[in-house]
């Protein structure tokens, strides 16, 4: 049995490339850039008014000169006409382009117009003052993203602003979903007494999701050596294999020993950690990685966000997230030896880690409301409010 750092190490070592795909920019919500973004060209492109206002000489001010006479209004995405003699200024409007020959904009608030000519009421105490200058934020051909990054919308804009219209992306894995179980049916089925519905399909699509990641296939085994092991057959062709239920050592448990007749190898068997202890991992000789999660709801969900979330992380060539942490807002007491992980919501102000009700591994409810996974670590005594605990953002 290893702790879950120990399992993300070995499965991070484990990681590999899928391969390129060139997508268009409307594909690219929540893809992984693959490549070197550059700037292809000045941003600013041109010395813009960041005011409305008039745009003149600084050399004029100096003199004294306060009196303005407008020759040009000057809009955003077009360019003055006119000369810029001394003693004269442009009218000018946010994101405009300032004219060469002007250095410095005063805001209309600073000024007042009477018959096409600005007066100036407050001096600008420095050149440029309302104009950001071309090439402050980025210079032609200079490296704007360096390394694998996801498209989040402010990056999705970037790349607008930059003309990227076809972007290089790690490719998706194909993934296999496996759940397993007799007591298991559809959610559209009718259910029995002694069944329950899978929603560990739909939780496991869901977290995929997040990664645009759509499953490649989808089973359901029965509680039969046999069965499963003609659907590990097809499932084996994926990249990679998540598996759910049969992992522990119940008499109808036939996960571990069916994916080792299949010809995975078990890279480790049970993690230090609660839920989730069972979890099973391997590979094959064709790099096919396989995830065997137990089948209670959380410890799915914790499995997940342990393991497979830093796999696809190390894959796609992003780092693993350093670790976060706020204060606890009650008092929680240990329950077992192993590092424990307990549904939590950030809540108030300052922030605060609040516990959410979770009626076990097995509570359908997910810990509904919550939306981080804390950690109460195996050396650690009863934590009491306002303890610093460390989480994982879901």
């Amino acid at each position: 049995m290893i702790s879950y750092k120990e399992a993300q190490a070995v499965v991070r070592a484990k990681a590999h490339t899928f391969g390129t795909d060139i997508i268009s920019l409307d594909q690219a919500q929540g893809r992984v850039l693959s490549t070197v973004i550059r700037a292809d060209r000045d941003y600013p492109p041109f010395n813009r008014a960041s005011m409305d206002g008039y745009a003149m000489r600084w050399e004029d001010l100096q003199k004294g000169i306060l009196e303005f006479q407008v020759v040009e209004t000057v809009f955003a995405g077009a360019a003055a006409t006119r000369d810029l003699p001394p003693g004269a200024c442009y009218k000018i409007m946010t994101g405009a382009p300032v004219p060469a020959a002007a250095n410095v904009v005063i805001r209309r608030e600073d000024t007042e117009e009477r018959d096409r000519t600005a007066l100036v009421q407050r001096i600008p105490d420095r050149p440029f003052l309302n104009i950001a200058r071309q090439g402050e934020d980025l210079s032609q051909g200079g490296i704007v993203i360096d390394q694998p990054c996801i498209c989040e919308p402010s990056i999705v804009g970037l790349l607008a602003s930059l003309g990227q219209n076809e972007l290089a992306v790690a490719r998706l894995p194909r993934i296999a979903i496996v759940t397993t179980g007799n007591e298991v049916v559809p959610v559209e089925a009718p259910v029995g007494p002694a069944q329950i519905r899978n929603s560990n399909r739909w939780l496991l699509q869901s977290l995929l999701k997040k990664w645009q990641i759509d499953p490649w296939c989808y089973q359901h085994a029965p509680d039969d050596k046999a069965s499963l092991k003609a659907m590990l057959e097809k499932a084996l062709r994926a990249d990679v294999v998540v598996l759910c239920g049969g992992v522990s050592a119940g008499d109808a448990d036939y996960v571990p020993e069916m994916l080792e007749a299949s010809g995975v190898h078990c890279l480790f068997h049970k993690m230090a950690i609660k839920p989730g202890k069972p979890v099973w991992c391997g590979t094959t000789a064709e790099n096919t990685m396989v995830f065997a999660l137990p089948g209670n709801p959380f410890s799915c969900l914790v499995g997940f966000i342990l393991l497979i979330q830093p796999y696809l992380q190390a894959c796609f060539g992003l780092p693993l997230p350093s670790p976060l942490s706020l204060p606890l807002g009650s008092f929680k007491k240990k329950q077992t030896p192993l590092d424990e992980f307990f549904p939590v919501r950030i809540h108030g102000e300052p922030a605060h880690l609040q516990l959410v009700s979770l009626n076990g591994s097995g509570d359908i409810r997910l810990g509904m409301q919550a939306n981080a996974l804390a950690l109460h670590p195996a050396e650690r005594p009863d934590l009491a409010a306002e303890t610093p605990v460390m989480y994982f953002s879901l």
